[in-house]
C-alpha cells in the first residue's frame, strides 16, 4: 500500500491559480495543460476556466491524454466540438456557471461547500476536478498529478461541460474515464492505435510555464 502524500489543502481561489501554488502538485505536462486552459479561457472571453477548457488543453498538450481516446477520428470529432464553443450550444455557457453534478461523489467538491468558488477564476466543476486529480495521485503514492488523472476525473462527472462535449462527439465519458484511469499497460494498445490513425493538431505555439 502506498503511503499518502501531501495534497493542496486550500481550494483554488484566484483567477490565475499561482504557479507557486500548483507547481508542486502537477507534472510539467499537466502544468502546461492548466496554463493552456487559462489562456484559452482568456482568449474566448470566458469568466472562468471550465472542464471543457481543460479537456481542450489536455487533447492539444498531453499525448498520454490523447492516447486514451479510441483513435484519431474520435479525437478529431471532440476537437471539432471544442473549437466551436463560441457558437451554438457554447453560447449558453457564457451566461452560466459550470456546477459539478458529481459533488456527491467527489471529496474535493464536498470540502469546498460554502466557499465562494464563483468568485474564483475556476468553475466549481473544474475546481473539483483538479483537486480530485491531486487526490488520485496521492492515493497511488505520487507527489504530482498527471494529465490522465485530470482526464479521468473530468470525464467521470456526467454533468460537466467536458462530458457534454464528449457525448456530443459520440464518446462514452465513462469508458474514457476508465481507460484514462487504467494502468499504463492496459492503455498501450489503444494508444498505439490512436497515434496510428491520425495526429492531433497542436496550437498556441510553445507553451508557457507561467500560470
Amino acid at each position: 500500500m502506498h503511503r499518502p502524500v501531501p495534497i493542496p489543502q486550500q481550494p483554488l481561489r484566484q483567477a490565475a491559480a499561482p504557479r507557486a501554488e500548483l507547481a508542486p502538485f502537477l507534472t510539467p505536462s499537466l502544468m502546461t495543460v492548466v496554463t493552456g486552459a487559462r489562456r484559452r479561457a482568456l482568449r474566448d472571453g470566458d469568466r472562468q476556466i471550465d472542464t471543457a477548457h481543460l479537456l481542450h488543453s489536455l487533447i492539444e498538450s498531453d499525448p498520454e491524454a490523447g492516447a486514451a481516446f479510441e483513435g484519431g477520428q474520435q479525437l478529431a470529432r471532440v476537437l471539432g466540438y471544442l473549437v466551436q464553443r463560441s457558437i451554438g450550444y457554447g453560447l449558453r455557457w457564457q451566461r452560466s456557471v459550470e456546477e459539478s453534478g458529481a459533488g456527491r461523489r467527489l471529496p474535493a467538491m464536498r470540502g469546498a461547500e460554502g466557499q465562494d468558488v464563483r468568485a474564483s477564476g475556476w468553475s466549481p466543476a473544474a475546481t473539483a476536478a483538479l483537486e480530485e486529480a491531486f487526490r488520485r495521485a496521492a492515493e497511488r503514492g505520487d507527489t504530482q498529478a498527471r494529465g490522465l488523472d485530470l482526464l479521468a476525473v473530468v470525464a467521470a462527472d456526467p454533468e460537466s461541460r467536458a462530458a457534454e462535449v464528449l457525448r456530443r462527439a459520440g464518446v462514452d465519458p465513462a469508458a474514457l474515464s476508465a481507460r484514462a484511469g487504467a494502468p499504463a499497460g492496459a492503455r498501450a494498445d489503444a494508444g498505439t492505435a490512436a497515434l496510428a490513425e491520425g495526429s492531433v493538431p497542436w496550437r498556441d505555439g510553445e507553451p508557457s510555464q507561467q500560470v
